[in-house]
C-alpha cells in the first residue's frame, strides 16, 4: 500500500489493529502472508486524516461493532469485515468518487495481503455498493455491510445530532444555503427508500427510529 503519514496511536487503534489482523488471517485461511500490521496502520493513517470528522475511527469501530451483531447474517462475515474497512479509507467530502477510489484500493491491497481474488472482488464490490445503499434482494452480505454503515441513523437523538454536526464540519467549506439544500435531498431520498434496513435485525431495531431522526432533521434544514 501507498505510504502514509503515521497511523494513530491510542486504545481505540490498538483495538482496530487486533481486528484487521484476525479479520485478514480468517480472509486469507490463516497466518501465511505478509504480515497485516503495515497494512493496518497505512489505513488507520487514513481514517484518521485531517478533513475528517464523522468519517473516523469512531465510525470504523462502530460499523465493526455492528457487524458484530449482523455476522450471522452474512454469507461471507470476513468479506464482510474487511469491506468495512475499506468502504471509506479514500474520504474526501470535496469529492465524489471516494468509493470508487476505495473499492481500487482494496482491490491492489487486498491481493498483495494474500487475500484471495474471490474474497478480494467481493469485498470491492460491497465497497462501491456503499454508494447507494441499495443491496438486491438476497444479498445478505450486502445488507449486512450497509445496515451496519446506516445504523448511526437509528442512534438516540443527541448522538444523531452530533452525527449530523459532525457531517455539516466535513462540508464546511459548502454554504448554508447549498449544504441545506443538498442534505435535504439526501435525506428526502432516504425517507422514500421502502426500507433503510434490509437485515432482520436492522428491520426490526433500528428502521422506525432512523425515520424519525431523519424526518426531524429535514424539519429542521427546511422550516
Amino acid at each position: 500500500m501507498d505510504d502514509m503519514d503515521q497511523a494513530p496511536r491510542s486504545v481505540e487503534a490498538d483495538t482496530l489493529r487486533d481486528r484487521w489482523h484476525e479479520c485478514l488471517v480468517a480472509a486469507r485461511g490463516g497466518d501465511e502472508g505478509p504480515d497485516p500490521s503495515p497494512y493496518a496502520d497505512n489505513l488507520l493513517a487514513r481514517w484518521a486524516e485531517p478533513q475528517r470528522r464523522y468519517h473516523t475511527t469512531a465510525h470504523l469501530a462502530a460499523v465493526l461493532g455492528h457487524l458484530d451483531t449482523l455476522a450471522g447474517h452474512a454469507a461471507d462475515p470476513d468479506a464482510v469485515r474487511l469491506a468495512a474497512w475499506f468502504h471509506d479509507a479514500v474520504y474526501r467530502p470535496d469529492r465524489s468518487e471516494n468509493e470508487e477510489r476505495s473499492a481500487v484500493l482494496a482491490e491492489r491491497a487486498l491481493p498483495e495481503a494474500g487475500v484471495p481474488a474471490a474474497t478480494t472482488t467481493e469485498v470491492a464490490r460491497l465497497v462501491r455498493l456503499t454508494v447507494t445503499h441499495d443491496p438486491a434482494p438476497g444479498d445478505t452480505n450486502g445488507e449486512a455491510l450497509c445496515d451496519a454503515d446506516l445504523a448511526i441513523l437509528a442512534a438516540p437523538p443527541k448522538e444523531y445530532a452530533e452525527y449530523a454536526a459532525r457531517v455539516r464540519e466535513e462540508y464546511g467549506f459548502v454554504p448554508d444555503e447549498a449544504f441545506r439544500e443538498g442534505r435535504a435531498a439526501v435525506l428526502r431520498q432516504l425517507l422514500e427508500l421502502p426500507r433503510l434496513f434490509r437485515t432482520p435485525h436492522g428491520a426490526a431495531e433500528w428502521e422506525a427510529r432512523a425515520r424519525h431522526n431523519l424526518a426531524t432533521e429535514l424539519e429542521l434544514l427546511t422550516h
